[in-house]
């Protein structure tokens, strides 16, 4: 099963939703996908939409899946990784209104350069995402608090 979540921004994030459908209607993905919208709005008959989950219901999802794809909000990065997951990260981005800057772009090529997550900022390359995550091994995640100040502190000294 592959967990989808848009985070719970108040901007949309319709286009990566687009884009998992267009890689089930071309047979890309197979899996049931489930989807954590938040305020995106978005019909399906191929994915399981709900706008927020209960936290017990999330973490659960979360727990069973084989791949989360998601924006790039720390948090669910961090939590998915505590879990051992494959992530595909993806940017919510400033031009399309997804965001109101472009930081998520500095936090995908940080985990991406660590060897954490798969990450992307367009959409060109999912089904190649999606092909390499078959065969990604993911780094293990510290998660020690002084682990995660050196993280948090890598990321703003890159900005």
């Amino acid at each position: 099963m592959i967990l989808v979540t848009l985070g719970t921004q108040d901007k949309p994030f319709k286009r990566l939703l687009e884009e998992i459908e267009r890689q089930i209607e071309k047979g890309n993905i197979k899996e049931k996908v489930i989807v954590q919208a938040g305020c995106t709005k978005f019909k399906s008959n191929n994915m399981e939409i709900f706008d927020l989950l209960p936290t017990s219901k999330f973490n659960n999802l979360l727990k069973k899946c084989d791949l989360l794809i998601t924006h790039a909000g720390v948090g669910t990065i961090i939590e998915g990784l505590k879990q051992n997951k494959k992530i595909i990260a993806v940017a919510r981005l400033k031009k399309y209104k997804e965001h109101t800057n472009d930081h998520q772009v500095q936090l995908i090529n940080n985990f991406t350069e660590e060897g954490y997550i798969i990450g992307l900022t367009e959409f060109d390359s999912l089904d190649e995402a999606l092909e390499k995550v078959k065969s990604f091994e993911p780094k293990k995640i510290k998660t020690s608090k002084r682990d995660m100040i050196k993280i948090i502190e890598s990321f703003i000294d890159n900005i």
